[in-house]
């Protein structure tokens, strides 16, 4: 997460914090099994996935990890296996997106896509998604 957000009403904008906007986080660990995302995943953190086989990325309810609206949640395909990205719980939480599922988008090999919240229990999916 870049340094020193997410920052507060009267805060003074610091050169580290500039700086960690321009960047993804330096240490990211591949994920070699299914992975529900969590609370600091989101700003600057670029979510690697990386198995040969099927995999998926989850998005988890407002009432378990509170995102902020307008976070974004990038996640990257690294292995061979597809990555599908949905909801923890589908019947609370909507997945929006222009791939051939709407609510599971799938990433193939080396594609990416950013997971956009804009409300409560609803995100968007964009990028280079199947």
């Amino acid at each position: 997460m870049a340094t020193g957000f997410p920052a507060a009403t009267g805060d003074i904008l610091t050169a580290a914090m500039f700086n960690g906007l321009t960047a993804f986080q330096s240490t990211i660990t591949d994920q070699t099994a299914d992975y529900t995302a969590v609370l600091t995943d989101q700003y600057q953190v670029l979510v690697s996935m990386n198995k040969a086989t099927a995999i998926a990325f989850k998005i988890p309810t407002n009432a378990s990890v509170a995102f902020p609206v307008g976070t974004v949640l990038n996640v990257l395909s690294k292995g061979a296996g597809l990555v599908t990205i949905s909801a923890v719980t589908p019947a609370t939480t909507t997945i929006l997106s222009a791939g051939a599922v709407a609510a599971s988008p799938t990433l193939a090999q080396y594609k990416m896509a950013a997971c956009v919240k804009v409300a409560t229990d609803t995100w968007y999916v964009v990028g280079a998604i199947a």
